[in-house]
């Protein structure tokens, strides 16, 4: 069975630091790009970050940059979002999501969830003092 777990939500003080993680099951992510979403209360989904399946091309949304790191370690079949400096309008929940292919393609642009075929259940992060 297919499965994508995050893990590592929860709640933290504004400047603080979250990382997540995103563990595969049934399925090896080697030939995958992974990207990482977020969805707050009455908002769309979004692209945040997305990596290749080599993790030699990343991309970020304009809310992460410089503030969130993605990276992988296929060796682990597990992705990881490192977010750094965090904001109360980070306040969302966050799903991993991955897609067969090693083209740059995937993670290239505004991120969108189409794109991709495998969903985790999603982790919710809350930023509040």
């Amino acid at each position: 069975q297919v499965q994508l777990v995050e893990s590592g939500g929860g709640w933290m003080q504004p400047g603080g630091s979250l990382r997540l993680s995103c563990a595969a099951s049934g399925f090896t992510l080697d030939n995958f790009a992974i990207g990482w979403f977020r969805q707050a209360p009455g908002k769309e989904r979004e692209g945040v970050a997305c990596i290749s399946s080599s993790g030699g091309s990343t991309n970020y949304a304009d809310s992460g940059k410089g503030r969130f790191a993605v990276s992988r370690d296929n060796a682990k079949n597990t992705a990881y979002l490192q977010m750094n400096s965090l904001k109360p309008e980070d306040t969302a929940v966050y799903y991993c999501a991955a897609v067969m292919g090693t083209s740059d393609f995937y993670c290239a642009g505004a991120i969108p969830s189409q794109r991709f075929d495998y969903w985790g259940q999603g982790t919710q992060v809350t930023v509040s003092s």
